[in-house]
């Protein structure tokens, strides 16, 4: 019997990794460009299509990464059709994805999707455990929460 050797892994320096992108699933691609174009800001990265399916792919202005992904669950490989009934049946409830965004200017994000079609969920309020915060819902259900941050000091 051959004895396995354990190996211990000692980093002194970060590992040079961050995040690139983040999925949300949409149902309805004219709207959530809208939403997610028009309402919140971003810029549109790249929309591609394929058998009339959408993947469309946004950032903040300037920023080509990280971004969001918004993504057609029905095109998601090996689950079944009871699993993509369920998906669906989640994102009607707005129970299935969340994504939370940051900004310095959170009264004035607030206010524009307020004068949107956005679902609000909760008004700027400061949480309990210090993060001051607002949530509402996109045309798919994804909880969206967006956190007031600090401006970076020059």
């Amino acid at each position: 019997m051959e004895k396995r050797r354990s190996v211990r892994v000692v980093y002194s320096e970060c590992m040079p990794i961050s995040i690139h992108q983040s999925f949300l699933p949409h149902t309805d691609p004219a709207a959530s460009l809208a939403f997610w174009r028009d309402t919140v800001g971003f810029t549109v990265l790249s929309d591609v299509g394929y058998n009339g399916l959408h993947w469309i792919t946004l950032g903040a202005e300037g920023q080509a990464s990280p971004s969001i992904v918004l993504y057609p669950p029905q095109a998601t490989p090996g689950i079944t059709d009871d699993e993509r009934r369920t998906v669906a049946e989640m994102m009607a409830k707005g129970s299935y994805a969340t994504i939370i965004l940051a900004t310095t200017e959170l009264d004035v994000i607030f206010e524009r999707l307020q004068a949107s079609d956005a679902e609000v969920v909760q008004e700027p309020v400061l949480q309990p455990y210090g993060v001051r915060d607002c949530a509402f819902r996109d045309p798919a259900g994804n909880l969206v929460r967006i956190q007031e941050v600090s401006a970076p000091t020059p």
